[in-house]
């Protein structure tokens, strides 16, 4: 009941989503949550000990000691100095029994040998609230990080491998490494803070390091040997250091950078001779924002959208030049105030989604959307349906508008036309205008 007292307290006035895949935006104050958490220490949740941020596993350690507390979970916590500011700041309103489940030991034996334990989990709303609010916080910010990565075209570098030098984007080293080194840290949109991650393999093998068993060796000729011959030409997967680099970990909490290197998809470097006859593709199955119609195409269901609700998303795109991460905000904020019922222009509710579509038909609302910061919230990063087709087929490149003006980035080799003269005289084609010229 108490914690359901205060997630009333922290709704206010405000109209929140109140569905399971919607946050609060303000959790514990501003106070709280806009205090930074880098380099301060961290502060127990009932005394007044403090702890270096690195040092967190005291801390937790000192808790269950001293004052017999045992959070669930820690490491899928984003941010673990606001997330222990925020309850510190509870224990003193309220009594952690409100909070804490209760857990005696040795609970048929002497009294005095039996101790009470108090356990603070996501199993209390108000705590899973507070850790998704954290996750959010935390995934805007690498989100846009990774954002600036993908359109950074000042990125230069060499290859760790050999003397090439690559420009541009990311992608064209990684992609490099991948194809002639046969070395892959993953697809380059699978990673963040690519600058960092490259320089901390590099220190690596500065140090004579093997990158997979990371046992360290005399030269680098030795290390390139064992490298080559071990097939060790990959990144240690019990190194939980790599996981920040990966955008998975901040995606889906508890799911390691190991298990999205396993899901990597690189067709393109494996063997052509490998056999695909038993490819099976399955249709996408979009489907529409405004009624139950369903689409094996997505170029079918954009045409069913504009043609019967007058619903342009392309447009949408251009004229607001929305970024790849705005568009999937925009997507499932449409998705959820459709659900609910409520025009996502004007905020009117009405009792039937078909009331709804019929009103942004008659008042002009489709293609109208109110101000970017009313949709562009990071709790939009979450898909309202799970396997929305509509959303793997967003992308932010340009190349890939409709349109007679929008060409192609199809890179295309020429041929060789140094000598004209002779291609003409053996070109196939002219071959077979003369005999077919001869059978006339």
């Amino acid at each position: 009941m108490a914690a359901q007292m205060h997630n009333t307290n922290l709704t206010g006035e405000q109209d929140c989503i109140l569905e399971p895949l919607c946050f609060p935006e303000q959790l514990c104050g501003s106070a709280c949550l806009a205090a930074s958490s880098d380099g301060h220490p961290v502060t127990c949740v009932l005394c007044s000990g403090s702890f270096p941020s690195p040092e967190k596993d005291q801390l937790l350690k000192h808790m269950v000691l001293d004052h017999k507390l045992v959070i669930a979970d820690v490491k899928l916590i984003a941010d673990f100095p606001r997330y222990m500011l925020y309850w510190k700041k509870r224990f003193t309103e309220q009594p952690i029994t409100d909070f804490c489940s209760v857990i005696k030991t040795n609970s048929e034996g002497p009294e005095e040998q039996q101790e009470l334990y108090f356990l603070l989990c996501d199993a209390l709303p108000e705590d899973r609230i507070l850790r998704e609010q954290l996750q959010q916080r935390r995934l805007e910010k690498v989100l846009e990080q990774q954002q600036k990565e993908r359109d950074d075209t000042t990125f230069h570098r060499t290859c760790m491998f050999c003397s090439e030098e690559f420009a541009g984007n990311r992608s064209s080293l990684l992609n490099h490494m991948a194809k002639e080194h046969s070395f892959s840290i993953g697809l380059p949109d699978n990673i963040v803070y690519c600058t960092e991650f490259l320089h901390t393999l590099e220190l690596k093998l500065e140090n004579m390091q093997c990158l997979y068993c990371e046992k360290t060796f005399r030269d680098k000729t030795t290390l390139k040997d064992h490298m080559r011959k071990k097939q060790h030409r990959r990144i240690n997967a019990k190194n939980n250091d790599y996981d920040r680099f990966y955008i998975i970990n901040y995606l889906e909490l508890g799911k390691t950078w190991e298990e999205v290197q396993s899901e990597d998809d690189r067709e393109m470097f494996e063997d052509e001779d490998d056999d695909w006859s038993d490819w099976q593709a399955h249709p996408v199955c979009a489907v529409c924002l405004f009624c139950e119609q369903q689409a094996e195409t997505m170029e079918k269901m954009y045409t069913h959208m504009e043609e019967t609700h007058e619903f342009d998303l392309h447009k949408l795109k251009t004229d607001l030049n929305l970024k790849f991460y705005q568009q999937v905000k925009l997507v499932n904020y449409i998705r959820r105030e459709l659900h609910q019922c409520r025009c996502y222009c004007c905020q009117e509710k009405f009792e039937s989604k078909e009331e709804l579509v019929q009103h942004l038909v008659n008042k002009g609302h489709v293609m109208q959307l109110p101000e970017v910061s009313h949709w562009d919230q990071p709790q939009y990063y979450f898909p309202t349906y799970e396997n929305d087709a509509l959303l793997t087929a967003l992308s932010d490149s340009d190349s890939e508008s409709e349109g007679p003006n929008h060409t192609s980035e199809v890179p295309v080799i020429a041929e060789d036309i140094s000598n004209l003269k002779v291609l003409k005289q053996n070109s196939v084609l002219g071959k077979l205008l003369k005999d077919r010229g001869g059978s006339s």
